[in-house]
């Protein structure tokens, strides 16, 4: 007998799990089907490397950021100047100074909005006044009692008696505020140039004393009762 001949044999379970054991992980599962492994969480693709988070830009240091401005206030006393050819009432300018020291306006901001802002009021009021006075035109020349077809003769009755009662002043109010077209203006004109009339049937614009105008005409000139009369 051999030394040691039984003394190296392998256990023969041994030998054949030593053969057909799968070089896995022992956390590898074995589906029904032979030889098909399921891989698990270790055999799986690893995720993707996460990229590194961008970094924070570092603050400038505070030496680098410019300095804030100081903002502008309002100055302890207004001076302001009117736009040419314009004039401030004291009591426009208080309200206006008021408001400007409540914004906190300074000086050379309250001005620059009084610059922009007066004329365009200004030429918003003339344009209003132009309409209201059309208004008062149009409305004369057709009145029931003194306007239509007899517009021209009734004006000189009118005018007669601006001529007897009438005052420089009084003229040139009619022709400044536009009151000369406004239909209750002619109307009492009118009236009292027919009670001291002698012929209230004065005609104005006859050939050789004036020249005629038309009616519109006469109302558009300042003062309708400017007509020459005859």
């Amino acid at each position: 007998m051999e030394p040691n001949a039984t003394a190296t044999a392998p256990n023969p379970s041994e030998a054949a799990a030593s053969v057909e054991a799968p070089a896995t992980s022992l956390l590898t599962q074995v589906d029904g089907e032979a030889g098909k492994q399921t891989p698990t969480a270790e055999t799986q693709t690893p995720p993707a490397t996460e990229k590194p988070a961008a970094e924070t830009p570092k603050e400038k240091p505070a030496a680098e950021k410019p300095a804030a401005e100081t903002p502008a206030k309002a100055p302890e006393k207004y001076e302001f100047k009117a736009p040419e050819g314009m004039q401030f009432t004291p009591a426009v300018l208080d309200a206006y100074t008021g408001v400007a020291k409540k914004a906190n306006l300074s000086q050379e901001v309250a001005q620059e909005l009084i610059d922009t802002v007066t004329p365009a009021i200004a030429a918003a009021q003339v344009e209003q006044m132009k309409a209201t006075h059309k208004e008062w035109t149009d409305a004369a020349t057709v009145d029931t009692e003194f306007g239509g077809e007899k517009l021209k003769e009734n004006l000189g009755v009118a005018r007669k008696a601006l001529d007897a009662f009438g005052t420089p002043a009084l003229r040139t109010l009619l022709d400044t505020t536009g009151f000369g077209n406004h239909p209750e203006v002619l109307r009492l004109l009118y009236r009292a140039g027919k009670a001291i009339s002698e012929d209230s049937k004065l005609v104005v614009g006859q050939r050789g004393t004036s020249t005629a105008k038309p009616a519109t005409a006469v109302l558009y000139d300042n003062t309708v009762v400017s007509e020459t009369k005859g």
